[in-house]
């Protein structure tokens, strides 16, 4: 990493006296102030790593640091959905379910840093999955890319009819979000199933947001969100029948418009706060 950015330096000419400081989005835990990263595994990066003393030295540029997710919010409040309001909650739907809270401008990070981890809201009591996190029903277990296949597979088990859906499980094939709603948007039974209550879990998490932070936003990216309005409808009907009327007039639902330029984005804007 510090080559690369020392060659692109090098290559366009710019010494630290054009920057104000690099910004950076993490996976992993993360330590703003110290600028450390910790368990980020798919940067191999298992033990903690002191990335902003690495980079200062390296580079002599002031070095700024948050969490992947938080960065993401951090951009889509900014330049994308939020519309640069100083109060916007983001949800990414992944393979996961990440999230981060601008509160009147700033990031909210909790007094362990786990502010923002919307995944971990708790919505299923009927028929909880055990999350990664170590405990049951929690958001990211229904309404991840992985969850709708949880949840494509447990009304499938329910299920009498000859949908198509139905008979992709039962022959053993790859199913995906974008497979269950394509066929839910072309009227597949056990699809609409799987999209109805998808809806349903992510619709009164929302609503929960909406009634704690009130924001003028709840922006939904991530791999999920492009079903698009088809996925947004779903969400935000069952969001208006459990919102408090005040938030129901004034608390929107949109889609991310950044994609994976809002991490970039985002981190630039660290510099700049």
């Amino acid at each position: 990493m510090i080559e690369s950015i020392n060659h692109r330096l090098r290559l366009l000419g710019l010494g630290v006296e054009d920057f104000i400081g690099i910004g950076m989005g993490s996976p992993g835990v993360v330590d703003r102030e110290k600028g450390t990263v910790i368990g980020a595994y798919n940067l191999n990066w298992k033990t903690l790593q002191p990335v902003k003393e690495k980079i200062e030295k390296a580079t002599g540029i002031p070095f700024f640091i948050d969490n992947d997710a938080n960065v993401a919010a951090l951009g889509e409040r900014w330049k994308g959905a939020g519309e640069n309001q100083p109060d916007v909650v983001f949800m990414t739907l992944g393979t996961g379910v990440g999230g981060g809270i601008v509160a009147e401008g700033k990031l909210l990070h909790g007094v362990a840093g786990a502010g923002g981890e919307l995944g971990h809201i708790t919505v299923d009591f009927d028929q909880p999955i055990l999350c990664t996190c170590g405990k049951k029903g929690c958001l990211e277990t229904v309404a991840s890319a992985t969850g709708i296949v949880n949840l494509t597979r447990r009304y499938a088990d329910e299920y009498a009819g000859d949908a198509e859906l139905k008979k992709l499980i039962d022959n053993g094939e790859d199913v995906n979000a974008k497979i269950v709603f394509d066929l839910a948007k072309s009227g597949d039974e056990l699809a609409l199933i799987v999209y109805r209550n998808f809806s349903r879990y992510l619709g009164i998490a929302c609503a929960n947001i909406g009634s704690i932070l009130n924001p003028s936003t709840i922006v939904i990216g991530g791999g999920v969100s492009a079903a698009g309005e088809f996925l947004l409808d779903g969400v935000r009907k069952v969001y208006e029948e459990n919102s408090f009327p005040q938030v129901r007039t004034s608390t929107k639902l949109a889609l991310a418009t950044l994609g994976n330029d809002a991490g970039v984005i985002g981190a630039a804007s660290l510099v700049l706060q």
